[in-house]
């Protein structure tokens, strides 16, 4: 599915993903919550959260005390996350990493994604973790699924077209080997499953 696809499709369904939002905040409270003897989110001062929908992630990473932007192409998304985080003080902009997203080189303790890398094609994945790599000084972390399949994830991430199948091979192999530049775009991977078919990806940036 093309960018331009996908963004077109997002902005469709972003009314749909604002009903679970708060569904999904508790989710993603829950997670920080039990991955913190690995990695305490709440100990980096900002954050980046790349493909951000509604919102929720931000939010939740806003409570935790952290200076918060989020970024998505979606602009139907990017205006249900600003109704729904009104006072939080969360920086919102429009914008893909697929491409060069407008911050400097560091600009971010941590760059975080959501659901985001399995729905992309291998190339495309790839411009992501590096740009996620050039944004943050400290950690990247891809919040995605691990290699457990389940039937109806897999139908229905077949009916989406995205590149789940691919993605779920070896996605530490290819987080870290993704070539920026002439060089890997992370001198480490871990991974810390979550759930019974989630992972927080941990990388760090060289």
């Amino acid at each position: 599915m093309g960018r331009k696809e996908n963004r077109s499709l997002f902005d469709k369904i972003a009314p749909v993903y604002g009903h679970f939002y708060n569904m999904q905040k508790k989710r993603y409270a829950e997670v920080a919550e039990k991955v913190s003897k690995e990695i305490d989110i709440a100990s980096y001062d900002t954050v980046i959260d790349v493909g951000c929908g509604t919102g929720a992630l931000c939010s939740v990473l806003r409570e935790k005390g952290l200076s918060v932007t989020g970024v998505d192409p979606a602009e139907k998304m990017l205006d249900i996350a600003i109704k729904k985080t009104e006072g939080e003080n969360i920086r919102f902009v429009k914008g893909s990493a697929v491409g060069r997203l407008p911050f400097e080189n560091d600009s971010f303790d941590v760059a975080i994604a959501s659901y985001v890398a399995h729905g992309m094609e291998k190339n495309a994945r790839k411009k992501l973790y590096a740009e996620m790599s050039r944004l943050a000084a400290k950690k990247v972390i891809i919040y995605d699924y691990n290699k457990k399949r389940a039937f109806f994830t897999s139908l229905v991430e077949w009916m989406e077209g995205g590149d789940y199948f691919h993605f779920i091979k070896d996605p530490e192999d290819e987080m870290k080997n993704c070539i920026s530049q002439m060089k890997e775009c992370f001198s480490e991977v871990k991974v810390i499953d979550v759930d019974t078919r989630a992972a927080w990806y941990i990388c760090t940036p060289y």
